[in-house]
């Protein structure tokens, strides 16, 4: 049901957040397998990493990104020569962290010199890295990495080549010197490669894990990259089906397989004949091959460009601030009344005359402008579609808005092509007439109703109350019946020509217009409409609601205060909750239950879902209820806080003055995550009780992951 409702909208924004899996493998080695004692060798870390993923570096200037940190336990069979060396990485100036900053793609070295100091040398300890995208620009949380280096790794042997037997005394006399100087005894114990605050945040509750092979994609990512380039395919094709394109297929076409000489066929052979034809045939399809490509390349340009600019690293303005959204809320309308017919949105003649002179020269170049010339006799159709996929795209990685191009574009110049190849499939094609209008219209009419996503999510980020679920809802069921009863002929619009029927194509789409809206009405009562979760403002915003569950008016009564910030930030289902760590905290070392945190965001889509559909079964909503203190972290909130409130944080060093920058610092700094929805289980003391749990829409498992918890929690 989503995805249909996906593919019927066509311009939907993608929002969907996800934290991205780890692409790394770790391998520890000996420069030798073989040394004396007194010998000096070297241990080498090697990390494998998986394209457009790099890891930092154990040594460079700026302050903020976690270094690579390596930990040695302390034993008196060896003893370490230096500190740990990185190999060759390399080094940028990070304009994000204001320095230089040292990092490894493809493989990562490090080399640690250590002297050999007993027959049966005991080397182990740990090593932790921080891995990024190049993509999505997110980090992973830092790595934390076992090693043992024993006998079975490195044979210690005398010098006549035979193991040299273990001397009790020497033992003794080790222990002795470490007693005497416990300034060795210190120097041996840690190597540290990074500044002591920066150590604290890479290792603060962040749990250890082994990892030893590349981890495959995370499918919710893939699946919302694929779902986009659907889209995006689909407003191409809508594209074609516009007064601007549609017209130019047959014109286009013909001109590509028209023979380009005439000859004299009088004194040639019925084969020579055949022969030109079929040369002539094959020269217009390389023309008509090198035209789509030209199209898909200008597009898919564009696609680049706007990456340039507005790439992920971006993501969290644009999907939060006011000005980009209000932004692409104007540009949504400014289009979508374009398409209604209120006016032409044209470029300027010249340059449609100058493309269309180079086009006149002939040859490959000559057809490239052709395909210039078409984007720009086209833009006024192709505009409004191209900047709302685009609109959608900057809320995604550096690579949606090329692949969204590349399919858009594809759409547009397939049938080109199809139709070159086949040129007689042209007397299949409908003609033009009014009805092209009426796809225009059409989209005009959905791109109005999709750009009330955008003032929803600054509404909900600040705070005004002007686009609530149900005012949201409202003008959604009236854009939609608008919209319906024009597909009927019930109404007409500029550019829209007399008709006295219509056909069974226009009535099929007006009757899923209508039972949109009938779907829609229940909810103005507080449906859930679980499809449109992530689309739709939470239905905490709702003025009523009469499906509602209540609160635990017990817990409630056993307060005599409101939890903090819940003035403005609700809990769905009737969920009694916090919407402050500090303050959950405490209540749960009073009610002496685990605690449930929930990384959240008002413009998370996948938040939303997972509210609507495994928060609202049965199972995980009496857990949540009855067996844990619940606490929701608004990341992207823009509440601005007391000065007393404010702080520097440990991680940026940036002060933290409004609710959404100190949750994201809280979940960066303790969980060295930064995406959501990001849960996580821990008790009064903020010890961990379950691996952390992301996006997932499976209701077992998110069961299996409270009561683990809980089991946890009865265990400590």
């Amino acid at each position: 049901m989503r995805y249909l409702a996906i593919i019927f909208f066509l311009l939907c924004a993608s929002f969907a957040t996800a934290q991205i899996k780890d692409y790394t493998t770790q391998k520890v080695r000996l420069s030798q397998t073989e040394a004396k004692i007194g010998d000096e060798i070297d241990i080498i870390f090697e990390v494998e990493i998986a394209k457009d993923w790099y890891i930092y570096s154990s040594e460079f200037k700026a302050e903020g990104p976690n270094r690579a940190e390596f930990t040695f336990t302390p034993d008196a069979s060896y003893k370490l020569i230096g500190g740990i060396q990185a190999v060759n990485p390399k080094r940028k100036h990070d304009e994000v962290w204001e320095g230089e900053v040292a990092y490894f793609e493809k493989k990562a070295e490090f080399r640690q010199k250590v002297k050999i100091a007993t027959p049966k040398p005991k080397i182990a300890g740990n090593y932790s890295f921080q891995t990024c995208s190049n993509v999505t620009g997110q980090c992973l949380p830092p790595e934390t990495v076992e090693f043992t280096i024993d006998n079975n790794t490195l044979k210690v042997i005398g010098e006549n080549g035979t193991a040299k037997p273990e001397k009790t005394e020497d033992k003794s006399e080790k222990k002795k010197e470490l007693e005497d100087n416990p300034k060795e005894e210190a120097k041996n114990d840690t190597v540290k490669n990074a500044s002591p605050t920066s150590k604290e945040e890479a290792t603060k509750d962040t749990p250890t894990q082994k990892k030893s092979k590349t981890k495959p994609a995370s499918k919710t990512e893939n699946e919302s990259l694929l779902g986009f380039m659907l889209l995006a395919f689909l407003g191409g094709f809508s594209a074609i089906l516009t007064p601007c394109v549609f017209p130019m297929i047959p014109m286009t076409v013909t001109f590509f397989t028209k023979n380009k000489k005439k000859q004299d066929t009088t004194n040639m052979t019925e084969a020579q004949i055949k022969a030109m034809h079929a040369k002539y045939r094959r020269k217009s399809l390389q023309e008509v091959g090198v035209y789509a490509l030209s199209i898909i390349g200008i597009y898919t340009l564009l696609g680049v460009l706007f990456s340039a600019l507005f790439g992920a690293g971006f993501n969290n303005w644009l999907s939060t601030h006011w000005i980009p959204n209000l932004f692409f809320f104007f540009l949504l309308v400014f289009f979508g009344l374009s398409f209604l017919g209120m006016y032409e949105i044209v470029l300027p003649s010249s340059w449609v005359n100058a493309a269309d002179k180079q086009a006149d020269k002939g040859g490959y170049l000559g057809i490239v402008f052709m395909a210039f010339t078409l984007a720009l006799v086209s833009f006024s159709c192709t505009a409004p579609i191209v900047g709302a996929l685009l609109v959608a795209a900057s809320g995604g990685a550096l690579i949606k808005p090329i692949l969204g191009m590349l399919a858009f574009s594809t759409a547009v110049a397939l049938p080109f092509a199809v139709f070159a190849a086949f040129p007689t499939w042209l007397n299949g094609l409908p003609k033009s007439g009014g009805w092209l209008n009426a796809v225009k219209v059409s989209l005009g009419f959905l791109e109005i109703a999709f750009s009330l996503k955008f003032l929803s999510q600054a509404d909900l980020v600040y705070h005004w109350g002007i686009l609530n679920r149900d005012v949201f809802i409202t003008f959604w069921i009236v854009i939609f019946s608008f919209l319906g009863f024009y597909l009927l002929g019930k109404m007409r619009l500029p550019h829209d020509s007399p008709t006295d029927k219509i056909g069974v194509g226009r009535l099929m789409v007006a009757l899923f217009a209508f039972s949109f809206v009938v779907y829609l009405v229940p909810g103005l009562f507080g449906a859930p409409l679980r499809p449109l979760a992530g689309y739709l403002p939470p239905e905490t915003t709702m003025e009523w609601n009469i499906t509602a569950s209540r609160a635990n008016t017990t817990e409630i009564s056993e307060r005599q205060n409101a939890p903090k910030h819940s003035s403005f930030l609700k809990l769905p289902h009737g969920i009694y909750g916090f919407f402050d760590i500090k303050e959950a905290l405490a209540y749960a070392k009073e009610v002496k239950k685990p605690v449930f945190i929930d990384f959240t965001g008002h413009g998370c889509v996948n938040c939303r879902e997972m509210e609507a559909r495994v928060w609202s079964n049965p199972q995980v909503l009496k857990r949540l209820k009855e067996e844990y203190v619940v606490v929701a972290l608004y990341v992207d909130d823009r509440k601005s806080l007391p000065k007393e409130d404010w702080y520097v944080s440990t991680f940026d060093k940036k002060t933290k003055k409004n609710l959404g920058d100190q949750n994201a610092d809280y979940q960066i700094v303790n969980y060295s995550n930064n995406a959501q929805p990001y849960y996580c289980l821990i008790n009064a003391n903020e010890d961990k009780l379950a691996e952390p749990k992301q996006y997932d829409l499976n209701i077992n498992n998110f069961v299996n992951f409270l009561d683990e918890g809980k089991k946890a929690f009865h265990a400590q």
